[in-house]
């Protein structure tokens, strides 16, 4: 290590490693300033060594093999943006603590699936291992559960993790457009990849909800326990009917300790129009982390893009040149419980359901029979006819009722023959 300096190797170029490079150039001395010494890139790595990316990297030692990367003798620091839970990701992840340094990333799959093994040896080798970047992109929301809320017991932790999704469901309800022609549109601006299902389909979400319930709950990252469903199936029908009611429909990631049980979900949800997370347009992410005894944080920012990925992650760095890097889950791993996961069946809400009937005499009765064999009660109705040829659209909302009696019902439903297709059923958010 060259004294007063502390010195990076980046891996991956892309949007938020080219980030990392101009936010250095554009603010170096007032990170110094606060690091308490220079930081400097000093070695970079990616698949392309000849693509143009508009950034001159002739001033950087150029590392063929990625995992290298971690043994380089220039390199004080590693940062790992390339992505993905395996191959070249967690082989450098590996090796650099391994190597005794310290690693920052912002790959929230890599953290999610091997969060512990990498802590494990994190604490073995005596080395911060960070991720502040992996969640909610610019908002320091995982410094706010270590740090901030480090004497407090968590209730709940939930929001909106995915700027992809709350672009495509606030432009279909601000200018009433369906979902595919929001995503094409939203591929077009770059909000959306070309291949969305990660982002869509939840998946996302997911890994940053695995890695929230994990903080605070003081628990293992358990992604594969995280029940999922995407925004696929919202129709421009559902976000205007959910305004109607005085509701905005978002993609929300919850976690939630309860009875010795963890519970986590990524689903699309109705959000009360005057609750901070019905508020929160566009691409913005937003948390909320409920607690005792500090009550409720929420939190709110940019959670993608070149600067506020990128600004997360030199934070990180600062941490480390300042000698806080601190516990990645914020407790020793010998001391992260285990938790029996929670699938939800007990739980208890009010739902929103839509459903395509046959439009014919006696389906309702048939329909509103099932609700109340399975004890549901109704709160509201409305029956649109025009759903297709010989169908209507059905749309409720019940009192508040077990999931397990939704689910029985819904699948009794199906089975009357009355029902055509997938039904549509998002959970009504009530606190």
């Amino acid at each position: 290590m060259t004294e007063g300096v502390l010195r990076i190797g980046v891996a991956g170029l892309g949007t938020v490693g080219l980030g990392v490079i101009r936010t250095l150039a554009a603010h170096g001395d007032l990170i110094a300033r606060r690091a308490g010494q220079k930081i400097v890139v000093t070695a970079v790595s990616a698949r392309e060594r000849g693509r143009d990316r508009g950034v001159d990297l002739s001033p950087y030692a150029w590392v063929e093999d990625t995992a290298a990367l971690a043994d380089h003798p220039e390199v004080d620091v590693v940062v790992e943006l390339i992505g993905g839970s395996e191959g070249t990701a967690l082989a450098l992840a590996e090796r650099t603590l391994a190597a005794g340094k310290p690693l920052v990333t912002a790959n929230k799959a890599l953290v999610a699936r091997h969060g512990r093994a990498l802590a494990t040896l994190a604490e073995a080798h005596g080395q911060p291992l960070l991720f502040e970047a992996a969640v909610a992109g610019g908002i320091p929301v995982l410094k706010a559960l270590r740090e901030g809320a480090a004497a407090n017991g968590v209730a709940r932790v939930y929001g909106l993790l995915n700027g992809t999704c709350n672009y495509v469901l606030s432009r279909m309800e601000s200018e009433g457009l369906d979902f595919a022609t929001v995503l094409a549109d939203a591929q077009a601006a770059g909000f959306a990849e070309a291949d969305p299902s990660f982002d869509v389909d939840g998946i996302d979400t997911a890994h940053k909800l695995a890695l929230l319930a994990a903080l605070a709950f003081g628990t293992t990252p358990d992604f594969d326990a995280v029940a999922t469903v995407g925004i696929r199936a919202i129709d421009k029908a559902d976000i205007e009917q959910a305004a109607s009611l005085g509701f905005r429909i978002k993609l929300v990631g919850l976690a939630e300790a309860r009875d010795g049980k963890l519970f986590q979900r990524v689903h699309p949800a109705l959000v009360a129009r005057d609750h901070p997370l019905a508020t929160t347009g566009g691409a913005l992410n937003a948390v909320v982390i409920e607690a005792d005894p500090v009550g409720r944080l929420f939190l709110q920012g940019a959670g993608a893009g070149e600067g506020p990925t990128a600004s997360a992650v030199l934070a990180d760095v600062i941490d480390v040149a300042l000698g806080r890097g601190g516990l990645p889950f914020g407790m020793p791993v010998a001391a992260l419980t285990a938790l029996a996961n929670d699938d939800g069946a007990a739980r208890e809400a009010r739902f929103y359901v839509r459903l395509s009937v046959a439009d014919r005499p006696g389906v309702l009765a048939e329909l509103t029979a099932i609700l109340r064999d399975q004890g549901v009660s109704i709160e509201s109705l409305i029956q649109r006819p025009h759903a297709g040829e010989g169908l209507a659209s059905l749309v409720m909302v019940t009192h508040v009722t077990a999931e397990a009696a939704m689910a029985a019902s819904l699948a009794a439903m199906a089975a009357s023959g009355s029902v055509h297709g997938a039904p549509v059923m998002m959970h009504i958010l009530d606190f």
